[in-house]
């Protein structure tokens, strides 16, 4: 009997990601959510290359073009931060991600959002947000907290604690409202 192993699918390269960032906004190239994105996305590979000259080279263009990023789109992508596949950025300005938060594959942020760290005790503790998390525009999902699959932060909500998945969070701080049926 011949045991077969599950094919494991590559994990895309970084131009791979951007053709989809680039399908997923529906401005195409004029959404300055897909400019942050392509900076973003552009980054990770240095972190791969052997030669020390040539990565810090490298980074430095990296600074530059978050830089002119956050200058033109008022976006800031941290470098350390893990963001997956056709994330949305639905409008620009005052959006902030903290270097330790993890946004899961399809999440929609919308402008004046910060997922970021609660306090100094604690700067590397960032939030999680799963699959398919909606973020409402001028939210602020503070500290270690966990954001299920499907989740749905209203606007200008203030997220301190864990939402299940498939639940609205509203208001300050933010509590659930209620469950949304999946289908």
């Amino acid at each position: 009997m011949v045991e077969s192993s599950p094919i494991k699918s590559a994990e895309p390269g970084p131009f791979s990601l951007v053709v989809e960032d680039l399908r997923s906004h529906r401005e195409g190239l004029l959404a300055q959510g897909f400019w942050a994105l392509l900076v973003f996305r552009l980054s990770a590979p240095r972190k791969h290359v052997k030669n020390r000259l040539l990565r810090g080279v490298w980074r430095v263009g990296n600074v530059l073009g978050q830089k002119i990023i956050e200058v033109l789109t008022g976006i800031t992508l941290a470098e350390g931060a893990s963001i997956g596949r056709r994330v949305i950025i639905e409008h620009h300005s005052g959006i902030i991600v903290h270097g330790n938060a993890v946004i899961g594959d399809e999440c929609v942020l919308r402008q004046g959002v910060t997922i970021g760290n609660r306090s100094l005790d604690d700067p590397a503790g960032a939030p999680t947000l799963g699959r398919g998390v909606n973020v409402g525009a001028g939210a602020k999902i503070i500290g270690r907290v966990h954001i299920g699959d499907y989740a749905s932060i209203g606007a200008n909500a203030v997220v301190l604690s864990d939402v299940p998945p498939g639940a609205l969070a509203v208001g300050v701080p933010a509590v659930v409202k209620s469950k949304r049926v999946q289908l």
